[in-house]
């Protein structure tokens, strides 16, 4: 199989690409931008490998996505390329509009484009497979999960503009005819992911004896998924899955906030010990993030019953590893704190870049 992936650069598609070209014998293109959350380091051991090649392209450029389905002929296509933090949503929504929104449209026309010139054969074997959030559904209560039929009811631009990619990919299933498959996700955590986030951003404030930023009492859920239970999910899905379906992948982890920053903390303090006690000293309670949904939980069911995909990891044994892997690769993280990202607040802009920004954008 050739595939192409967008985003390869970022957390979960470097992971992605890692254990394909690790664990089957897939040839990947890895078709990436290279914004501030990109890593090209967490690709150096495919680097060297006959069946991986990069290209520096943006989704939003039509004529270089036609010319690079030309050239590489794939079989299918796995999107991951996506702006994805919350807060940086919030101060400037026009990236995540044309990355998110514009890009996708620009990604399926291509592709849609491309796949209408294979072989019989070749077509009816080709996938797209557009990976999501759980994010769309919008805020939980106390109980239930999201199955694969929750309407959608984003909360944030990100959410949103992913919502408005989603449905687009729909639409061409349903319109056109693309082979396409969608997952959404719960948060991912794991190896190389960028500091923005909040487990590496505990992790290395914890390292650093600098405040724990909690947005609010902590009291919000999420449902945690290591990122290489997700990169093997979504191969089950992109091989295994119905074209016009979608997949719920989830952890089966549900914590608090406040609880997930306690157990760093904790493992910190077992790791590393810190001669001024505790690193729970360091927690910091701070004013919410505008619109902060309050839980997340997904119903994976569908992906474990129909495609036989469980996770391997537990939180526990899962973030362990993910604390003993910052210890070990400050190499990794030290340049982009020092370069690219410090570990500020983002997200209290107060009120959204006006349209002519994102007109400024536009292709």
């Amino acid at each position: 199989m050739k595939l192409i992936v967008t985003g390869g650069a970022g957390f979960i598609g470097s992971c992605v690409i890692r254990t394909l070209i690790r664990t089957t014998d897939v040839s990947i293109c890895n078709v990436d931008k290279l914004t501030y959350a990109a890593s090209p380091e967490a690709l150096a051991e495919v680097s060297g490998s006959p069946r991986y090649r990069f290209e520096r392209l943006d989704i939003c450029d039509g004529p270089g996505l036609a010319a690079l389905f030309e050239r590489e002929q794939p079989d299918a296509v796995m999107h991951l390329a996506a702006e994805s933090h919350v807060d940086r949503s919030i101060d400037d929504p026009a990236a995540f509009i044309m990355t998110n929104l514009v890009g996708t449209y620009t990604l399926l026309a291509a592709s849609t484009a491309y796949w209408r010139g294979l072989p019989e054969a070749r077509r009816a074997s080709f996938r797209y497979h557009h990976v999501s959030t759980d994010e769309v559904y919008g805020s939980l209560g106390d109980v239930g999960a999201f199955t694969e039929t929750t309407p959608y009811a984003p909360n944030s631009p990100y959410s949103a503009s992913k919502a408005g990619s989603d449905h687009l990919a729909r639409a061409w299933f349903h319109t056109y005819g693309l082979p396409v498959l969608v997952s959404n996700c719960s948060n991912n955590y794991g190896p190389f992911q960028f500091p923005e986030k909040l487990i590496p951003l505990m992790i290395l404030n914890g390292i650093a004896g600098r405040p724990l930023p909690v947005y609010g009492r902590g009291m919000n859920v999420r449902d945690w998924l290591h990122v290489e239970d997700h990169a093997r999910a979504l191969w089950q899905v992109l091989t295994r899955g119905q074209p016009g379906e979608s997949y719920n992948i989830g952890g089966n982890a549900e914590r608090r906030n406040i609880d997930v920053v306690h157990a760093i903390c904790d493992l910190l303090d077992e790791l590393v010990p810190d001669p001024q006690g505790s690193r729970r000293r360091l927690i910091t309670h701070v004013s919410d993030r505008p619109g902060h949904d309050l839980r997340y939980a997904i119903d994976a069911s569908r992906i474990r019953r129909d495609l036989g995909w469980v996770p391997q990891e537990t939180f526990e044994t899962g973030l362990r590893a993910t604390v003993e892997w910052y210890l070990a690769n400050e190499a990794w993280w030290r340049p982009i704190l020092e370069r690219r990202y410090a570990g500020q607040r983002l997200g209290l802009a107060g009120a959204a870049a006006p349209a002519d920004k994102v007109q400024e954008k536009m292709p």
